[in-house]
This record gives C-alpha cells, sequence and structure tokens, in this order.
C-alpha cells in the first residue's frame, strides 16, 4: 500500500468519504493532443501561458524556504542531476568537460544556482518570462561570490522565442533542461521544437514531467494540491500532462534528434515522493507518475 493511501486512510471518515467521491468522479485518462508533427511555415508563437505566470508569481517570495510552496523542487534536485549523469555517460568520452547550460523555465532558480556551482560547469543560462520568480533568483544569486563571476549564471526574465539563437550549432548548449515546465504550457511540443536549434550537436535536451493518469490525478491533484496540501492549490492541470510515448513519439521524427528503437539517444526513468523520505526513483512509475526524459541531438557523420 502507498503512503499516500495510506495517509488517506488515517483521515477523519467524513474527509475519507468526500476523497473517495472525488475519486469517482476523476476524469479519464484521455489522449491529450500533444502534436507530433513539425510545423510547416508556423508563424512563431508565444510559449507563456499568463495564467501560469500570475500563478507562480504569488508563489515567488516562498521559492527559496525550503520548507515552503517549493520545498518538493528542492528535494527532486539532487535526482535532476543524477539524471543528467547518466544521459551523458552513455555518450560522453570526457568526463571533465565544461558545459554549458540552458535552464528554460529555470523560476527561482533552484537548478540553475545548483547546476552554476559544479566543477564541470562552464556557464548557466537561466531564462523565464516570470518577473517575481526572475527577481528573487537575481536576489538569491547575489548571496554566493561564486555565482557573480562573470558568464557563470545568467538570469534573463524572456521566453525562449526572444533568446537570440547561437549563430552556428557548434555554439549552442551542451545541455538544455525543461525541469517541471512542460506541464505548465499550452503547446509543448512546439516549445521542444524551437529548443532544438539550441543545441549543440551531441547535447542533450532534458527535462521533468508527468504521465497522464487517473493516478497521476489522485497523487498530484487530489492528495497532493487537495488534501495534503503539500502543492500550492492549482499548480497542476491534470490534463496538461503528457505520458512518455508522447514525448518518445515525438522525438523519433525530429531529423535533429537521435532516437533510436533501442533506446540510443532517448533515456527516461520514473521517480516518486516518498513522504519523510524524499523522492525516489521507480522503476516502470513514468508510466503513471512524474519522470525525467532525456533526448540527444544528432552529430553528423556520428558519434
Amino acid at each position: 500500500m502507498s503512503l499516500s493511501i495510506q495517509r488517506m486512510l488515517a483521515l477523519p471518515c467524513h474527509v475519507r468519504a468526500q476523497v473517495f467521491r472525488r475519486v469517482l468522479a476523476a476524469p479519464a485518462a484521455s489522449l491529450r493532443p500533444f502534436s507530433t508533427s513539425r510545423p510547416v511555415n508556423q508563424e512563431p508563437t508565444s510559449s507563456v501561458n499568463e495564467t501560469e505566470v500570475s500563478h507562480f508569481n504569488a508563489l515567488a517570495s516562498s521559492w527559496w524556504d525550503p520548507h515552503g510552496s517549493s520545498r518538493l523542487l528542492h528535494l527532486m534536485n539532487p535526482l535532476r542531476h543524477d539524471f543528467i549523469a547518466r544521459c551523458r555517460a552513455t555518450t560522453t568520452k570526457d568526463a571533465k568537460e565544461k558545459l554549458h547550460y540552458l535552464d528554460i523555465g529555470c523560476g527561482g532558480g533552484i537548478f540553475a544556482e545548483s547546476a552554476a556551482r559544479r566543477s564541470h560547469t562552464a556557464s548557466v543560462a537561466a531564462i523565464d518570462p516570470t518577473p517575481s520568480v526572475i527577481a528573487v533568483a537575481r536576489k538569491h544569486q547575489r548571496l554566493d561570490p561564486l555565482l557573480l563571476e562573470p558568464g557563470r549564471l545568467e538570469y534573463k526574465q524572456i521566453p525562449l522565442e526572444h533568446l537570440p539563437v547561437p549563430s552556428s550549432p557548434e555554439q549552442g548548449y551542451d545541455i538544455i533542461t525543461l525541469f517541471e515546465v512542460l506541464e505548465h504550457i499550452r503547446r509543448p511540443s512546439a516549445l521542444l521544437a524551437s529548443a532544438l536549434p539550441y543545441l549543440k550537436p551531441g547535447g542533450w535536451i532534458i527535462g521533468s514531467t508527468i504521465a497522464r493518469t487517473n493516478i497521476s490525478w489522485f497523487t498530484t491533484k487530489l492528495m497532493a494540491e487537495d488534501v495534503l496540501g503539500i502543492v500550492p492549490r492549482g499548480t497542476h492541470e491534470w490534463g496538461q500532462y503528457i505520458m512518455p510515448n508522447e514525448l518518445f513519439q515525438w522525438a523519433k521524427i525530429q531529423k535533429e534528434l537521435e532516437v533510436e528503437q533501442d533506446g540510443r539517444g532517448w533515456m527516461v526513468q520514473g521517480v516518486m515522493y516518498v513522504p519523510g523520505l524524499g523522492w525516489k526513483e521507480v522503476g516502470g512509475s513514468e508510466e503513471w507518475g512524474n519522470y525525467f526524459f532525456g533526448v540527444r541531438r544528432k552529430i553528423e557523420g556520428g558519434g
């Protein structure tokens, strides 16, 4: 029995009754319109969801409180770095190579700061369209002199489409991250496609999101937001969750990416939050809950 269900059964009877009524009324796991086609001569559209910007503006002041509204993001951060290292280990020969990161949807900078402090990091560019969270990120950056070194960590309050594209593929980023981003925007496939020109050949796009299943509705919406209150209410919209196979099918048809049926150039890892223990890797849980994913850009001529 999962810890979430154990905690639910410990609730007063009238609360349990309300929970079970909500479960019976839960949405069926229908397909989300996640486009896998390549847009043809499509005008650029904004990746900004104004509703989400307003929501995260309201949470900005508590972003760096390890016991506040972003507590689960703080706890997840070590697993983010572990997954990046695992992706790179499948193809990288030089473990000491200095990496250039682009963190899309950086929020208050939890991942961006930690990446900028790592010994193998050359630079981190972190972008987010939300004014308050970028202000919080810059303020917190000033607490660490290391992060103020020229070029080490730069925040920009812009959406991806306003970031200058590198002059050549080789000038791109080694790692592009989108942690807890895709489920908060209306057109995730368009954002992923827009990120490809910024990625260096051999580089990885790495992110995290949530599978769209009845189990994830129960754990992330009903339990986490409504019952336990460990995530602010309204943080997630279940209909915007993405199944890992939808991401895989999208990646397979992108000519820039190296995604093979044998798994080369594609990685996925399910993770689960265990109260009292934190986030844990759970094989197979990517099919029904939170997960990391990674896709690699081709190197022309192989590699």
